[in-house]
């Protein structure tokens, strides 16, 4: 909405309700003043005509001739001759009631029909006084009613109503034309007069039109009056000539921070090779808390490539680097799928983070789901190792999930973003357990718990690692079972229940079943074993199933 019409509809309305009022109030004064003038006429006629007929009654009281008919009726005429040389027009009419309703007087034009005089028999009777509204004639009167008792009866001064109100409503028809031209005039002086206030802020507006589409600052706006609005005008050619020297400093500014961000860009993209991009976008918005480290569970990853010493003495220098950059270029874009993070290359082995810097809804789950994976597209890269007449890759991943303490480890001359605690050495005995147990993928009971509603598990054993002299379960899993790995799986979970509680024939039987349905099933074929031992020679009372690891 344009400001002239916004101006209009504040304005016109505060302009119309004024004219309004005065002309409503010049109206009702005026009205108010004529009818007090038309009644105090009709009241003053009413007074003249009683006072006429006092004194004829008084003529008849002084002349003791009261109780004398004709004397009585000459004195009633004379009422009526003088109440019509009162009469000021012809929509006049004076008349008199008995209480019976009877006309005794009538002086004015028409004549009382008999249901008017019916109507208006109630008046004589009351004997009332004042102003009212009757119908004489077929025509509406206004009168003023008055009684005089001594001939029993009661006067009626009338006018027609549409004469007494005759002044009344020319006033009204003069006071709204007065108030409808008063509104076009003020109208028609209000659109002028915003016409020339808003001319200049319209030039204001289409130079800023221009300015806008042809970002040319060097325009200028035309100033109209010497008044605020041209104080106004001037100011905007001011703030254009600041701008448009603003606007060259802006661009070199902008210039400098497109070279600057392209160049930070560079090296953040070189950076992420090393460091996880949230690492760096961390340290470039607190860059005071790099060396802050703090407490969290995270999933850890282990993967390595087992006999990697052997295969690299079988291969010429820059095929072993062609190889292991393919591999590392599957093996990190399928953990990265996942949501993890490279932490380091140790030689030929990777270790990855699931859950910092950045936790996930379930980080043990994506490093399961990764190491599965690896395993999977292990046999699309050793497909391409035998196209290439390459050796083939074996690898081997062990997974833990646990707190660790992670952040910028080291000084302010040289740091690394990594993990460190027991969880990740913990990780690191899993993957060198891989080979023993002749499984590619083994996690810990931490694992476990958090992704055995959504993989299938199994239990291998209860081992203390190198270093440790408690014992901790490890498992294994799959992302799909065959139906009889799947009844296996089930029958393995019984077995183990068994063992674990020295029932070892039960156990036995349970293991040989399942070797009945995978006969060369690496963990049967071990639980069988150790069975025939211990019904051989039963292992000590303090015995808890955990078989301690000796090597890395």
């Amino acid at each position: 909405m344009k400001i002239r019409v916004k101006i209009l509809v504040v304005v016109l309305p505060l302009l119309t309700v004024a004219v309004i009022m005065v002309g409503v109030s010049s109206y009702l004064l005026a009205a108010a003043s004529v009818n007090r003038l038309a009644v105090d006429f009709l009241n003053l006629m009413a007074e003249e005509v009683r006072n006429y007929a006092d004194g004829q009654w008084n003529l008849l009281v002084d002349n003791n001739v009261t109780e004398d008919p004709l004397m009585e009726h000459a004195a009633k005429l004379a009422v009526e001759s003088f109440s019509r040389g009162i009469l000021r027009s012809d929509t006049q009419a004076i008349f008199a009631l008995d209480a019976e309703g009877v006309a005794d007087m009538y002086a004015g034009p028409g004549s009382l029909s008999s249901e008017e005089r019916e109507a208006l028999k109630g008046y004589g009777l009351e004997k009332r006084q004042g102003f009212i509204t009757i119908t004489v004639g077929g025509i509406t009167r206004v009168a003023y009613t008055i009684p005089f008792t001594p001939f029993a009866w009661q006067f009626f001064i009338t006018e027609e109503r549409s004469r007494f109100y005759g002044t009344i409503e020319a006033i009204f028809r003069t006071t709204l034309y007065i108030l409808i031209g008063t509104l076009i005039a003020g109208t028609l002086i209000l659109f002028i007069m915003t016409q020339y206030l808003t001319n200049p802020m319209e030039a204001l507006v289409k130079t800023m039109w221009t300015i806008i589409e042809s970002n040319n600052l060097n325009a200028s706006v035309r100033v109209y009056y010497n008044d605020e609005i041209g104080q106004l005008s001037e100011t905007f050619n001011l703030m254009l000539k600041n701008l448009a020297k603003a606007y060259e400093q802006v661009k070199q500014y902008a210039f400098d921070a497109a070279v600057a961000q392209k160049r930070e860009m560079k090296i953040r993209n070189v950076f992420q090779l090393y460091v996880p991009k949230d690492v760096i976008d961390e340290v470039f918005v607190n860059p005071e808390k790099m060396l802050i480290g703090n407490n969290r569970e995270i999933a850890i990853l282990f993967s390595d490539i087992r006999s990697f010493t052997t295969i690299s003495e079988r291969m010429p220098p820059d095929d072993l680097v062609n190889s292991l950059n393919r591999y590392f270029s599957i093996m990190v874009n399928i953990i990265m799928d996942r949501d993890g993070v490279v932490d380091k290359y140790i030689g030929d082995a990777i270790m990855a983070i699931f859950g910092a810097p950045i936790s996930h809804k379930n980080d043990a789950l994506a490093a399961v789901l990764a190491g599965l994976e690896m395993m999977d597209r292990l046999k699309d890269f050793n497909t391409m190792q035998r196209a290439y007449n390459a050796p083939e890759f074996h690898i081997g991943v062990g997974i833990n999930y646990g707190i660790v303490t992670v952040g910028n480890i080291g000084c302010d001359k040289k740091m690394n973003y990594t993990v460190i605690g027991d969880s990740v050495n913990l990780a690191s005995r899993l993957e060198g357990l891989t080979k023993k147990y002749q499984e590619p993928v083994l996690f810990s009971e931490g694992v476990y718990t958090k992704i055995a509603h959504e993989l299938p598990c199994r239990v291998l054993d209860r081992v203390a690692v190198k270093g440790k002299t408690q014992g901790v379960p490890i498992f294994t899993s799959r992302l799909n079972l065959r139906e009889e790995e799947q009844e296996a799986w089930n029958c393995h979970r019984e077995a183990a229940e068994w063992y674990y509680k020295r029932e070892f024939q039960k156990a036995l039987a349970g293991f040989q079943q399942i070797l009945t349905i995978l006969p060369e099933d690496p963990a049967a074929l071990r639980f069988q074993e150790r069975c025939y031992r211990y019904i051989a020679a039963p292992p000590p009372e303090d015995w808890d199933g955990v078989e301690v690891m000796t090597e890395k």
